[in-house]
């Protein structure tokens, strides 16, 4: 068979897929980035009926930024989800390494905890705005279980509890996934360390510590890093089950950008959170990679 010589033949063939990204991604975030320097609202129309051309403003919508009190709380409750990742990854890693066997009570069970994994997110949603409403199936539990000494706890319509019951949510959602990853990393360590430290002596738990946490370092670190990105872009259990309330108290950066958006129609300003939100996630990103690289970790 002749063998294509051509340097041109490859892109020809990336050229479609090339196409669409350039369309539909690229072009996209380069017009939003660019609409961060105007002032652009889609319900300002001029005398005659047509709407108003963008506006530029040059650093007038990043100016707004520090004197924006629910930005203030949307970064607040983004924090929030980013520390909840510690204990997402090692509850993950945990179960990880309890569920690495192959009998049928083991696959069943990491059956099960990928089930929310797969399942929609509108349909996670609903499902747990019902569980959680006042006269929702866990209150019924908590009154049952107490004998009705336990008063219904308002898990969504209180202001402080709120965040909390949608981080619940967000972890026992984003649990399996991260399990089948570290369930994965587990599949390339070496079965005969363990057994040789099991004949030393080793427990269990020093297995655990002392030889299956260091290899997987480049696992963890991936895991890390999906995990806060995925935190700092938490939108889709704020938007179903609380609608940013009671009190905007539940909103987060990416929920916050969507009201400013399609609710405010502040086309202008919300490009700027947005850029913002990226530069975080990137700036995140960048010290992840630096840190890990010079602890020699090798993020495969």
């Amino acid at each position: 068979m002749r063998k294509c010589t051509n340097p041109l033949v490859p892109w020809l063939f990336l050229a479609p897929a090339l196409l669409i990204l350039g369309v539909f991604v690229i072009y996209p975030i380069l017009c939003g980035a660019a609409l961060a320097f105007f002032d652009f609202n889609m319900l300002r129309y001029d005398s005659a009926g047509h709407l108003l051309s963008p506006k530029w403003v040059g650093l007038a919508n990043f100016k707004r930024l520090a004197a924006d009190p629910y930005l203030a709380i949307a970064l607040k409750n983004s924090l929030l989800y980013v520390l909840l990742v510690p204990f997402l990854q090692a509850g993950s890693l945990f179960l990880a390494w309890l569920l690495r066997g192959e009998t049928i009570k083991e696959r069943l069970a990491r059956t099960a905890l990928y089930v929310p994994v797969v399942t929609s997110a509108v349909v996670v949603g609903i499902t747990w705005k019902w569980i959680l409403r006042s006269d929702g199936l866990l209150n019924q539990a908590l009154g049952w279980l107490s004998f009705g000494l336990i008063e219904p706890l308002p898990w969504l319509t209180n202001a402080k509890l709120a965040i909390f019951s949608l981080m619940l949510v967000t972890a026992w959602q984003g649990l399996g996934y991260y399990l089948i990853l570290y369930l994965a990393g587990l599949q390339s360590i070496p079965k005969e360390l363990e057994e040789h430290a099991s004949l030393e002596g080793a427990s269990p738990s020093q297995i655990l510590v002392k030889i299956v946490v260091p290899l997987l370092k480049p696992t963890m670190a991936v895991c890390t890093l999906l995990s806060v990105i995925s935190a700092l872009k938490v939108f889709t259990e704020v938007f179903i089950i609380t609608g940013g309330g009671p009190q905007n108290s539940t909103i987060t950066a990416s929920y916050y950008i969507y009201m400013t958006a399609f609710e405010n129609f502040d086309m202008g300003y919300a490009s700027a959170l947005a850029l913002i939100l990226a530069l975080i996630i990137g700036c995140v990103s960048l010290i992840h990679y630096l840190l890990f690289k010079r602890d020699g970790w090798e993020l495969n």
